[in-house]
């Protein structure tokens, strides 16, 4: 266990939880170098369960007989960079969740034939740039049943440290990769798909048609203008929500987390 305290912003080694952009860890020019940042220990210890390979560790001098005391006792070849409080949140900008961060190797991505060969209830995330409904769609997802996500490259990235922590760590519970075109290419997989939007000959969520649907993606787009044209008129089902008190639409986090629940495999 090599326990390095740093003094200075500019200590060599925690460049990766200061400097580095989100697009620079995620690194598209050489992908086996890429990294994400996990944040609080729950979150760490997801990952690692997960099977998440640790770079380095940034937390707290009171962490490391504390909170990140197991995490270390797990990753002993791991280097572990600390300091004061201060010194920590001038460092990443931010003062740390539970004082604690881990760099990791970002994992290789399944393609989608893989997460859908025994899938029954896949959700497409389509657009959806928020880091925040991400993170809320893959918790709803783990929790309500859903086994797979995939996500068209208009979407943000779920390995964002963001999405990361908002999940509590369930985007290492769910298998995900990213959709390389339409939503309806899960059709070749024979998936029926269910665009969650507002049209004029939209069926309800609570059409048994859905349910009794074997295979079924459910698509969620953006959240501002929703999903496209083209995505909704390529689906087998457009579905709505059904509403109260004149509400039109609802958060897509939201939304996902009703569409999960209604739809889920009941045997």
């Amino acid at each position: 266990m090599a326990i390095i305290e740093i003094t200075t912003l500019d200590h060599p080694g925690v460049a990766i939880f200061a400097s580095l952009t989100e697009a620079q860890l995620r690194n598209r020019l050489s992908p086996a170098d890429a990294m994400f940042i996990a944040e609080s220990p729950k979150v760490i210890r997801v990952a690692l369960d997960a099977g998440c390979e640790p770079l380095a560790l940034l937390c707290e001098k009171r962490h490391i007989n504390g909170d990140a005391a197991d995490i270390i006792a797990r990753c002993p070849d791991m280097p572990v960079y600390t300091g004061s409080r201060d010194l920590l949140a001038g460092l990443t900008g931010y003062t740390l969740t539970r004082g604690v961060l881990c760099a990791m190797r970002r994992p290789h991505m399944p393609d989608v034939s893989e997460l859908c060969r025994d899938a029954r209830r896949v959700v497409v995330i389509d657009g959806v740039t928020d880091t925040t409904n991400i993170g809320a769609i893959f918790r709803s997802a783990a929790a309500l049943g859903i086994d797979a996500v995939l996500l068209t490259t208009t979407s943000c990235d779920p390995l964002n440290r963001r999405s990361v922590r908002v999940s509590m760590g369930s985007v290492f519970l769910v298998p995900w990769t990213w959709l390389p075109g339409s939503p309806s290419l899960l059709h070749q997989f024979g998936f029926r798909t269910a665009a969650m939007a507002l049209t004029d000959d939209s069926v309800s969520l609570d059409d048994p048609a859905l349910c009794a649907e074997e295979r079924l993606a459910v698509i969620m787009g953006t959240e501002g203008d929703g999903l496209s044209r083209d995505a909704i008129a390529e689906a087998d089902y457009v579905v709505r929500i059904p509403m109260a008190h004149g509400v039109d639409s609802l958060n897509v986090a939201a939304a996902a987390a009703v569409a999960f629940w209604q739809l889920r495999i009941k045997d």
